[in-house]
Protein backbone atom coordinates (compact mmCIF):
# COMPACT_ATOMS: atom_id res chain seq x y z
CA UNK A 1 0.00 0.00 0.00
CA UNK A 2 1.44 3.32 -1.08
CA UNK A 3 -0.30 6.07 0.93
CA UNK A 4 0.90 9.53 1.81
CA UNK A 5 0.70 11.09 5.29
CA UNK A 6 -2.12 13.60 5.62
CA UNK A 7 -1.81 17.19 6.72
CA UNK A 8 -3.47 17.88 10.07
CA UNK A 9 -6.76 19.73 10.00
CA UNK A 10 -5.27 22.06 12.64
CA UNK A 11 -3.40 23.80 9.84
CA UNK A 12 -6.51 24.36 7.77
CA UNK A 13 -7.28 27.72 9.33
CA UNK A 14 -8.71 30.59 7.34
CA UNK A 15 -6.23 33.13 5.95
CA UNK A 16 -5.54 36.41 7.73
CA UNK A 17 -6.78 38.59 4.87
CA UNK A 18 -5.19 41.81 6.16
CA UNK A 19 -1.78 40.18 5.80
CA UNK A 20 -2.61 39.01 2.27
CA UNK A 21 -3.67 42.55 1.35
CA UNK A 22 -0.37 43.82 2.79
CA UNK A 23 1.50 41.30 0.61
CA UNK A 24 -0.32 42.35 -2.57
CA UNK A 25 0.19 46.03 -1.74
CA UNK A 26 3.91 45.40 -1.28
CA UNK A 27 4.10 43.61 -4.66
CA UNK A 28 2.31 46.49 -6.38
CA UNK A 29 4.70 48.95 -4.75
CA UNK A 30 7.68 47.02 -6.11
CA UNK A 31 6.05 47.15 -9.56
CA UNK A 32 5.72 50.93 -9.41
CA UNK A 33 2.30 51.30 -7.81
CA UNK A 34 -1.21 51.17 -9.23
CA UNK A 35 -1.55 52.99 -12.57
CA UNK A 36 1.43 55.09 -11.59
CA UNK A 37 0.09 55.93 -8.14
CA UNK A 38 2.11 54.99 -5.08
CA UNK A 39 0.38 52.58 -2.71
CA UNK A 40 -1.18 54.05 0.43
CA UNK A 41 -1.47 51.41 3.14
CA UNK A 42 -4.69 51.63 5.17
CA UNK A 43 -5.07 47.88 5.60
CA UNK A 44 -2.65 46.69 8.25
CA UNK A 45 -3.05 47.63 11.89
CA UNK A 46 0.42 48.70 12.83
CA UNK A 47 1.93 52.09 13.67
CA UNK A 48 3.81 53.73 10.84
CA UNK A 49 6.37 54.94 13.38
CA UNK A 50 9.23 52.84 14.70
CA UNK A 51 10.08 52.05 18.30
CA UNK A 52 10.65 55.14 20.46
CA UNK A 53 14.15 56.58 20.83
CA UNK A 54 14.59 55.36 24.42
CA UNK A 55 13.83 51.80 23.33
CA UNK A 56 16.30 51.92 20.44
CA UNK A 57 18.99 53.29 22.73
CA UNK A 58 18.34 50.57 25.30
CA UNK A 59 18.57 47.94 22.56
CA UNK A 60 21.92 49.33 21.41
CA UNK A 61 23.28 49.17 24.97
CA UNK A 62 22.03 45.59 25.35
CA UNK A 63 23.73 44.54 22.12
CA UNK A 64 27.03 45.87 23.45
CA UNK A 65 26.83 44.66 27.04
CA UNK A 66 24.53 41.64 27.23
CA UNK A 67 25.05 38.05 26.16
CA UNK A 68 21.38 37.96 25.08
CA UNK A 69 20.88 34.29 25.81
CA UNK A 70 17.78 32.54 27.07
CA UNK A 71 15.90 34.40 29.79
CA UNK A 72 13.52 33.16 32.47
CA UNK A 73 10.54 31.64 30.66
CA UNK A 74 8.31 34.09 32.53
CA UNK A 75 10.41 36.98 31.23
CA UNK A 76 13.13 39.19 32.70
CA UNK A 77 12.19 40.09 36.28
CA UNK A 78 13.09 43.75 35.77
CA UNK A 79 10.64 43.97 32.88
CA UNK A 80 7.89 42.23 34.83
CA UNK A 81 8.47 44.64 37.72
CA UNK A 82 8.20 47.59 35.32
CA UNK A 83 4.95 46.25 33.88
CA UNK A 84 3.59 45.90 37.43
CA UNK A 85 4.58 49.50 38.16
CA UNK A 86 2.74 50.59 35.01
CA UNK A 87 -0.51 49.12 36.34
CA UNK A 88 -0.09 51.07 39.55
CA UNK A 89 0.72 54.30 37.71
CA UNK A 90 -1.87 54.11 34.94
CA UNK A 91 -4.78 52.19 36.46
CA UNK A 92 -4.21 52.38 40.21
CA UNK A 93 -4.07 48.58 40.32
CA UNK A 94 -1.61 46.66 42.46
CA UNK A 95 -0.27 43.70 40.47
CA UNK A 96 2.50 41.41 41.68
CA UNK A 97 5.25 40.69 39.14
CA UNK A 98 4.70 37.03 40.07
CA UNK A 99 1.37 37.21 38.18
CA UNK A 100 2.95 38.54 34.99
CA UNK A 101 4.40 36.49 32.15
CA UNK A 102 6.16 38.16 29.22
CA UNK A 103 5.08 36.60 25.91
CA UNK A 104 6.09 36.47 22.27
CA UNK A 105 3.65 39.17 21.25
CA UNK A 106 0.01 39.07 22.29
CA UNK A 107 -0.30 36.05 19.98
CA UNK A 108 1.91 34.03 22.32
CA UNK A 109 -0.25 35.20 25.20
CA UNK A 110 -3.43 33.95 23.54
CA UNK A 111 -1.91 30.53 22.85
CA UNK A 112 -0.80 30.19 26.47
CA UNK A 113 -4.11 31.42 27.88
CA UNK A 114 -6.26 29.17 25.68
CA UNK A 115 -4.17 26.10 26.47
CA UNK A 116 -4.08 26.78 30.21
CA UNK A 117 -7.77 27.65 30.56
CA UNK A 118 -9.63 25.24 28.30
CA UNK A 119 -9.86 21.52 27.66
CA UNK A 120 -10.06 20.39 24.04
CA UNK A 121 -13.58 20.85 22.70
CA UNK A 122 -14.52 23.62 25.14
CA UNK A 123 -16.66 26.46 23.82
CA UNK A 124 -15.28 29.99 23.89
CA UNK A 125 -17.47 33.00 23.07
CA UNK A 126 -16.25 35.96 21.03
CA UNK A 127 -18.00 38.95 19.51
CA UNK A 128 -18.34 39.14 15.74
CA UNK A 129 -16.91 41.17 14.06
CA UNK A 130 -13.58 40.44 15.77
CA UNK A 131 -9.85 40.09 15.23
CA UNK A 132 -9.71 36.97 13.02
CA UNK A 133 -6.75 35.36 14.78
CA UNK A 134 -8.94 34.76 17.85
CA UNK A 135 -11.15 32.47 15.82
CA UNK A 136 -8.29 30.79 13.98
CA UNK A 137 -6.09 30.16 17.04
CA UNK A 138 -9.02 28.74 19.00
CA UNK A 139 -9.95 26.38 16.17
CA UNK A 140 -6.38 25.24 15.62
CA UNK A 141 -6.19 24.30 19.32
CA UNK A 142 -9.29 22.13 19.06
CA UNK A 143 -11.66 24.56 20.75
CA UNK A 144 -15.16 25.43 19.58
CA UNK A 145 -15.73 29.07 18.70
CA UNK A 146 -19.11 30.55 19.59
CA UNK A 147 -19.35 33.72 17.52
CA UNK A 148 -21.94 36.16 18.84
CA UNK A 149 -23.05 38.80 16.32
CA UNK A 150 -22.99 42.32 17.73
CA UNK A 151 -24.02 45.64 16.23
CA UNK A 152 -25.10 49.21 16.91
CA UNK A 153 -27.72 48.18 19.48
CA UNK A 154 -24.94 47.22 21.95
CA UNK A 155 -22.27 49.55 20.54
CA UNK A 156 -20.68 46.47 18.92
CA UNK A 157 -19.93 44.90 22.31
CA UNK A 158 -20.95 41.70 24.08
CA UNK A 159 -23.43 41.80 26.97
CA UNK A 160 -24.24 39.25 29.69
CA UNK A 161 -27.64 38.65 28.04
CA UNK A 162 -26.07 37.93 24.64
CA UNK A 163 -23.68 35.43 26.24
CA UNK A 164 -26.52 33.74 28.13
CA UNK A 165 -28.58 33.49 24.93
CA UNK A 166 -25.60 31.95 23.12
CA UNK A 167 -25.15 29.37 25.87
CA UNK A 168 -28.80 28.34 25.65
CA UNK A 169 -28.37 27.87 21.92
CA UNK A 170 -24.93 26.21 21.75
CA UNK A 171 -24.41 24.62 25.17
CA UNK A 172 -22.02 25.31 28.02
CA UNK A 173 -19.63 28.22 27.35
CA UNK A 174 -16.34 27.80 29.21
CA UNK A 175 -14.91 31.24 28.54
CA UNK A 176 -15.44 34.66 27.03
CA UNK A 177 -12.88 36.75 25.16
CA UNK A 178 -13.41 40.49 24.74
CA UNK A 179 -11.31 43.33 23.32
CA UNK A 180 -11.56 46.98 24.31
CA UNK A 181 -10.78 48.98 22.24
CA UNK A 182 -11.88 46.42 19.70
CA UNK A 183 -10.50 45.44 16.34
CA UNK A 184 -11.95 46.18 13.75
CA UNK A 185 -14.49 48.53 15.31
CA UNK A 186 -12.44 50.62 17.75
CA UNK A 187 -15.35 50.55 20.22
CA UNK A 188 -14.67 50.41 23.94
CA UNK A 189 -16.26 49.04 27.10
CA UNK A 190 -16.65 51.47 29.98
CA UNK A 191 -15.85 50.32 33.51
CA UNK A 192 -19.49 49.59 34.36
CA UNK A 193 -20.09 47.46 31.27
CA UNK A 194 -16.80 45.62 31.77
CA UNK A 195 -17.66 44.91 35.42
CA UNK A 196 -21.04 43.50 34.38
CA UNK A 197 -19.33 41.10 31.98
CA UNK A 198 -16.74 39.92 34.48
CA UNK A 199 -19.38 39.51 37.19
CA UNK A 200 -21.54 37.36 34.92
CA UNK A 201 -18.53 35.17 34.08
CA UNK A 202 -17.64 34.79 37.77
CA UNK A 203 -21.23 33.81 38.57
CA UNK A 204 -21.23 31.13 35.85
CA UNK A 205 -17.70 29.84 36.44
CA UNK A 206 -16.41 31.03 33.07
CA UNK A 207 -12.95 32.28 32.27
CA UNK A 208 -12.83 35.93 31.23
CA UNK A 209 -9.99 36.93 28.90
CA UNK A 210 -9.51 40.64 28.18
CA UNK A 211 -7.50 41.78 25.15
CA UNK A 212 -6.22 45.23 26.11
CA UNK A 213 -3.66 45.58 23.34
CA UNK A 214 -4.99 48.98 22.19
CA UNK A 215 -5.02 50.59 25.62
CA UNK A 216 -3.64 54.13 25.72
CA UNK A 217 -4.92 54.78 22.19
CA UNK A 218 -8.30 56.36 22.85
CA UNK A 219 -10.19 59.52 22.00
CA UNK A 220 -11.93 61.01 25.02
CA UNK A 221 -12.97 57.76 26.71
CA UNK A 222 -10.85 56.25 29.50
CA UNK A 223 -9.68 52.66 29.17
CA UNK A 224 -10.87 50.24 31.85
CA UNK A 225 -8.83 47.16 32.68
CA UNK A 226 -10.52 43.90 33.63
CA UNK A 227 -8.09 43.64 36.55
CA UNK A 228 -10.15 46.31 38.31
CA UNK A 229 -13.29 44.18 37.97
CA UNK A 230 -12.24 40.62 38.72
CA UNK A 231 -9.31 38.89 40.45
CA UNK A 232 -9.80 35.94 38.08
CA UNK A 233 -9.64 37.92 34.84
CA UNK A 234 -6.82 37.16 32.44
CA UNK A 235 -5.42 40.26 30.74
CA UNK A 236 -3.33 40.25 27.58
CA UNK A 237 -1.44 43.28 26.27
CA UNK A 238 1.41 43.99 23.90
CA UNK A 239 4.19 46.40 23.02
CA UNK A 240 2.99 46.41 19.40
CA UNK A 241 0.39 49.18 19.25
CA UNK A 242 0.76 52.11 21.66
CA UNK A 243 4.45 51.33 22.16
CA UNK A 244 5.03 51.12 18.38
CA UNK A 245 7.07 47.88 18.58
CA UNK A 246 5.22 45.44 16.28
CA UNK A 247 8.31 43.71 14.88
CA UNK A 248 9.87 43.25 18.31
CA UNK A 249 7.25 40.56 18.99
CA UNK A 250 6.72 41.16 22.69
CA UNK A 251 3.66 41.23 24.92
CA UNK A 252 2.52 40.24 28.38
CA UNK A 253 -0.16 38.27 30.16
CA UNK A 254 -1.50 38.80 33.70
CA UNK A 255 -3.27 35.86 35.35
CA UNK A 256 -4.48 34.69 38.77
CA UNK A 257 -1.68 33.26 40.89
CA UNK A 258 -3.05 29.70 40.60
CA UNK A 259 -2.54 29.86 36.82
CA UNK A 260 1.14 30.75 36.91
CA UNK A 261 2.62 27.26 37.25
CA UNK A 262 0.66 25.86 34.26
CA UNK A 263 1.42 28.97 32.22
CA UNK A 264 5.11 28.79 33.10
CA UNK A 265 5.36 25.13 32.13
CA UNK A 266 3.57 25.73 28.84
CA UNK A 267 5.84 28.69 28.09
CA UNK A 268 8.96 26.67 28.89
CA UNK A 269 8.02 23.96 26.43
CA UNK A 270 6.39 25.99 23.66
CA UNK A 271 8.59 29.09 23.54
CA UNK A 272 11.51 28.60 26.01
CA UNK A 273 11.59 32.37 26.51
CA UNK A 274 10.71 35.61 24.73
CA UNK A 275 13.40 37.39 22.72
CA UNK A 276 16.05 38.69 25.13
CA UNK A 277 16.89 41.84 23.12
CA UNK A 278 13.24 42.87 22.90
CA UNK A 279 12.81 42.41 26.64
CA UNK A 280 15.88 44.43 27.55
CA UNK A 281 14.76 47.27 25.28
CA UNK A 282 11.09 47.21 26.31
CA UNK A 283 11.86 48.23 29.88
CA UNK A 284 12.52 51.73 28.53
CA UNK A 285 9.21 51.89 26.63
CA UNK A 286 7.29 52.93 29.74
CA UNK A 287 9.43 56.07 30.01
CA UNK A 288 8.76 57.12 26.41
CA UNK A 289 5.22 58.45 26.92
CA UNK A 290 5.97 61.90 25.53
CA UNK A 291 6.99 60.49 22.16
CA UNK A 292 4.27 57.84 22.17
CA UNK A 293 1.49 60.27 23.11
CA UNK A 294 2.59 62.41 20.17
CA UNK A 295 1.91 59.39 17.94
CA UNK A 296 -1.59 59.11 19.44
CA UNK A 297 -2.17 62.80 18.66
CA UNK A 298 -1.43 61.99 15.00
CA UNK A 299 -3.93 59.10 15.10
CA UNK A 300 -6.53 61.47 16.56
CA UNK A 301 -5.94 63.96 13.74
CA UNK A 302 -6.18 61.17 11.16
CA UNK A 303 -9.43 59.95 12.70
CA UNK A 304 -10.98 63.41 12.53
CA UNK A 305 -9.85 63.89 8.94
CA UNK A 306 -11.32 60.60 7.72
CA UNK A 307 -14.57 61.05 9.65
CA UNK A 308 -14.94 64.42 7.94
CA UNK A 309 -13.88 63.40 4.42
CA UNK A 310 -15.14 59.84 3.92
CA UNK A 311 -18.84 60.78 4.19
CA UNK A 312 -18.22 63.04 1.18
CA UNK A 313 -17.35 59.85 -0.74
CA UNK A 314 -20.56 58.15 0.41
CA UNK A 315 -19.43 56.34 3.55
CA UNK A 316 -22.20 57.18 5.98
CA UNK A 317 -22.18 54.44 8.65
CA UNK A 318 -19.27 53.75 11.00
CA UNK A 319 -18.91 51.85 14.25
CA UNK A 320 -18.09 54.21 17.15
CA UNK A 321 -14.31 54.66 16.94
CA UNK A 322 -13.59 55.21 20.64
CA UNK A 323 -10.02 53.93 20.47
CA UNK A 324 -7.40 52.00 18.48
CA UNK A 325 -6.76 53.30 14.95
CA UNK A 326 -9.58 51.85 12.88
CA UNK A 327 -12.81 52.87 11.19
CA UNK A 328 -15.22 50.04 10.46
CA UNK A 329 -17.49 51.20 7.66
CA UNK A 330 -20.58 49.93 5.88
CA UNK A 331 -20.21 49.76 2.07
CA UNK A 332 -23.55 48.17 1.19
CA UNK A 333 -24.50 51.21 -0.91
CA UNK A 334 -21.51 50.56 -3.17
CA UNK A 335 -22.28 46.90 -3.87
CA UNK A 336 -24.11 45.77 -6.99
CA UNK A 337 -27.74 44.86 -6.55
CA UNK A 338 -27.21 41.39 -8.07
CA UNK A 339 -25.16 40.41 -5.01
CA UNK A 340 -22.06 39.34 -6.92
CA UNK A 341 -19.89 42.11 -5.52
CA UNK A 342 -18.64 42.06 -1.96
CA UNK A 343 -16.08 43.74 0.28
CA UNK A 344 -13.25 41.55 -1.03
CA UNK A 345 -13.88 42.59 -4.64
CA UNK A 346 -14.39 46.20 -3.55
CA UNK A 347 -11.01 46.27 -1.78
CA UNK A 348 -9.19 44.52 -4.63
CA UNK A 349 -10.52 47.05 -7.13
CA UNK A 350 -9.64 49.99 -4.87
CA UNK A 351 -6.07 48.73 -4.45
CA UNK A 352 -5.50 47.97 -8.12
CA UNK A 353 -7.26 51.03 -9.53
CA UNK A 354 -6.31 53.85 -7.14
CA UNK A 355 -3.58 52.31 -4.97
CA UNK A 356 -5.38 52.49 -1.61
CA UNK A 357 -5.25 49.33 0.50
CA UNK A 358 -8.17 48.53 2.85
CA UNK A 359 -9.11 45.30 4.62
CA UNK A 360 -12.39 43.62 3.60
CA UNK A 361 -14.84 42.86 6.36
CA UNK A 362 -14.70 39.12 5.64
CA UNK A 363 -11.57 39.05 7.76
CA UNK A 364 -13.57 40.01 10.84
CA UNK A 365 -17.07 38.68 10.24
CA UNK A 366 -17.63 35.69 7.98
CA UNK A 367 -21.39 36.25 7.86
CA UNK A 368 -21.90 40.02 7.53
CA UNK A 369 -18.43 41.09 6.43
CA UNK A 370 -19.29 41.10 2.73
CA UNK A 371 -20.63 44.63 3.17
CA UNK A 372 -18.02 46.19 5.47
CA UNK A 373 -14.41 47.35 5.26
CA UNK A 374 -11.80 48.44 7.79
CA UNK A 375 -9.70 51.57 7.43
CA UNK A 376 -6.48 51.72 9.46
CA UNK A 377 -5.50 55.32 10.14
CA UNK A 378 -2.15 54.63 11.82
CA UNK A 379 -0.11 56.24 9.04
CA UNK A 380 0.89 59.79 8.24
CA UNK A 381 -1.83 62.45 8.12
CA UNK A 382 -0.75 63.45 4.60
CA UNK A 383 -1.38 59.86 3.48
CA UNK A 384 -4.86 59.91 5.03
CA UNK A 385 -5.67 63.13 3.18
CA UNK A 386 -4.42 61.79 -0.16
CA UNK A 387 -6.25 58.48 0.32
CA UNK A 388 -9.49 60.33 1.05
CA UNK A 389 -9.10 62.44 -2.10
CA UNK A 390 -8.45 59.37 -4.25
CA UNK A 391 -11.46 57.56 -2.79
CA UNK A 392 -13.75 60.56 -3.29
CA UNK A 393 -12.67 60.82 -6.91
CA UNK A 394 -12.98 57.06 -7.48
CA UNK A 395 -16.48 56.79 -6.04
CA UNK A 396 -17.63 60.19 -7.27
Amino acid sequence: MNSRPQVSSRGASAPFIAMEVMREAAMLSMQGGAHGKRIIQLAVGQPSTGAPRLVREAAARALEKSRLGYTDSLGILKLRERIAKHYDEHYGQSVSPDRIIVTSGSSGGFVLAFLACFEAGARVAIAEPCYPAYRNILKSLGLEVVGIPVGPETRWNLTPDLIADAERKHGRIAGVLVASPGNPTGTMLDATHLAALTASCEAEGRWFISDEIYHRISYGMAEATALASSPDAIVINSFSKYYSMTGWRLGWLIAPQRMMVPLDRLAQNLFISPAALSQEAAIAAFDASEELDANVAVYAANRELLLAELPKAGFDTFAPADGAFYLYADISRFLRADGNADSTEFCKRMLREIGVALTPGYDFDTERGRQTVRFSFSGATADMAEAAERIKSWLG
